[in-house]
């Protein structure tokens, strides 16, 4: 199977031993499982030899089995989706999940995240449309900021309503306290930002969040300072 979906399910693992859930508490429970990925390195490697193709290829391959396998696993019977927006598919699974637990279709979630580079041929396109920084380094907000870095990772997260973390005496790391999805729309170019689109968003997530842009202390960027 694709790593990506072996590391999410080692991660999430560790994520709900450190929230105290045991496979025997979550069995056939309302639980969501909401993946944010992007590359599919892995599928295209085993697909350029036809002859090596069998039956497992596709499931072991494709991004909608990382979220599906954990649930498969743990008999998991809430939503299972993985999330491909490219750059913000980990926070758009957030924003998922969280809205799945206000609506009360689900009373646990997980969510998770991850990028492996398996192939150079994402990089390759990249390099010859996209601004990677030739030092491999990210500059975000700097004079010598000259493009983005590829990187890897993985991670996740279990999230449940406020209420009921304090009702069931959980361990609470943090809070999340509101947040927005949009699009940019049309622009002068596919990739290119739109800087009226991205203000909207945060302003909405601020309101969702019922918080002044004053009470916010720390702001974290995606590489490209977007």
């Amino acid at each position: 199977i694709d790593p990506q979906q072996r590391h999410f399910l080692e991660v999430a693992w560790e994520a709900l031993e450190d929230a105290g859930l045991t496979r025997e508490k979550l069995q056939a429970s309302q639980t969501g499982v909401f993946v944010g990925a992007n590359a599919s390195d892995y599928l295209q490697l085993q697909l350029e030899d036809a002859s090596e193709i069998d039956t497992y290829t596709v499931v072991g391959g494709t991004n909608c089995i990382i979220s599906n396998r954990l649930s498969y696993l743990l008999d998991l019977r809430g939503a299972s989706l993985t999330v491909d927006t490219a750059c913000s598919s980990s926070l758009v699974a957030v924003h998922l999940a969280c809205q799945s637990l206000r609506n009360q279709d689900c009373g646990t979630a997980v969510v998770g995240g991850m990028n492996l580079i398996l192939s150079p041929n994402l990089a390759i396109a990249h390099a010859k449309g996209l601004p990677l920084a030739p030092d491999g380094r990210c500059k975000t907000f700097d004079a010598a900021a000259n493009g983005y870095a590829r990187g890897e990772g993985v991670g996740a997260l279990v999230l449940k309503r406020l209420s009921d973390a304090e009702a069931d005496g959980d361990r609470i790391w943090a809070v999340i306290r509101g947040s927005a999805v949009n699009q940019d729309g049309l622009t002068n170019g596919l990739t290119a930002p739109n800087g009226l689109s991205q203000r909207a968003v945060i302003t909405q997530a601020l309101r969702n969040a019922r918080i002044e842009p004053s009470q916010v202390t720390l702001l974290e960027a995606h590489g490209t300072g977007t």
